[in-house]
């Protein structure tokens, strides 16, 4: 076991941010804490790399306890914070250097663990980090914190602010260094990057909601979900809200994904209630449920 928790709690004066939080992940496992800013991610990743200690609970780490073996946590752990946190004046090969130096090793040493990943920095590597894109600081980042050769990775919130088409190479990276059996935990609010562990725990008000893998959470929405869309998107879910018998109504893209209370649903008198309302161009299908929809249900 690479990650034990259990019963964490931990509360900022009358603000509760954790509570009673206990789940594992397995050694070599991709592990994603799936939640809304303000859901107590940052705060239990804190805990769990030793920067703040917790209330209650016990947490241990590559099996060594978060309180009395910190220092040997902080020697067997990479942690890349939501905020790029390295030194903006330093080179992209000054900051690497340095956090090898920290951890007494070398640039060369690790070098395999990170070479396809700083391949694609290399070239800037005389620039000063803070003059990088937001793609290519993410990487920086991640470079720095795995030079040590971690057994765990902590990654929180680290596609935040980056384009999607390096929040794809990024996850790419993270299913490549899976291989070198290293542990990974990456908190994301982004449901879509939920998809992509091998298990996920859905956190809300500090409260883990369900734990599974990805396929499994989805397979337990309790309703037949439909897609719904007409010529005005604000008036259709007002109409749809004003529906007495909708069980739940959320905006998804182009459409809204609607939830009826009735076993038996006809969606032809939906939308007749619809066309009531003056809306046009009503559709109305059935679509498969994803983890977001699932969230929104547990948390409701």
């Amino acid at each position: 076991m690479s990650i034990l928790i259990k019963h964490i709690s931990k509360s900022f004066k009358d603000i509760i941010a954790l509570k009673d939080v206990s789940f594992e992940v397995n050694k070599g496992e991709l592990f994603g804490l799936i939640g809304p800013d303000g859901a107590g991610k940052t705060t239990l990743f804190r805990i769990l790399t030793t920067l703040l200690i917790a209330d209650k609970g016990k947490a241990t780490i590559a099996n060594f306890d978060a309180i009395a073996d910190y220092k040997k946590i902080r020697n067997s752990v990479g942690y890349m914070p939501g905020k790029f946190s390295l030194y903006p004046d330093l080179t992209v090969e000054e900051n690497l250097e340095f956090f090898a130096t920290i951890f007494g090793t070398t640039i060369e040493e690790n070098y395999n663990l990170i070479e396809d990943i700083y391949i694609q920095i290399e070239p800037f590597k005389k620039r000063r980090a803070g003059k990088l894109s937001g793609g290519m600081k993410q990487k920086l980042a991640l470079c720095c914190a795995l030079i040590h050769k971690p057994k765990v990775l902590f990654l929180d919130e680290p596609t935040t602010g980056v384009d999607p088409v390096s929040r794809k190479e990024f996850w790419e990276m993270l299913k490549r260094l899976q291989k070198k059996d290293i542990t990974i935990l990456v908190s994301t609010p982004y449901m879509d990057e939920a998809a992509l562990c091998d298990r996920i725990a859905l956190i809300q008000y500090g409260e883990i909601l369900e734990i599974d893998s990805p396929q499994n959470i989805v397979k337990h929405f309790p309703k037949k979900l439909y897609n719904v869309s007409a010529n005005k998107m604000y008036e259709l879910i007002e109409s749809l809200k004003n529906y007495e018998h909708q069980y739940s109504v959320y905006p998804f893209g182009e459409f809204v994904h609607y939830t009826d209370q009735r076993d038996h649903f006809n969606p032809k008198e939906l939308q007749q209630y619809l066309e009531t309302n003056n809306l046009k161009n009503i559709t109305i299908e059935t679509t498969n449920p994803t983890i977001e929809d699932t969230f929104m249900e547990l948390a409701k």
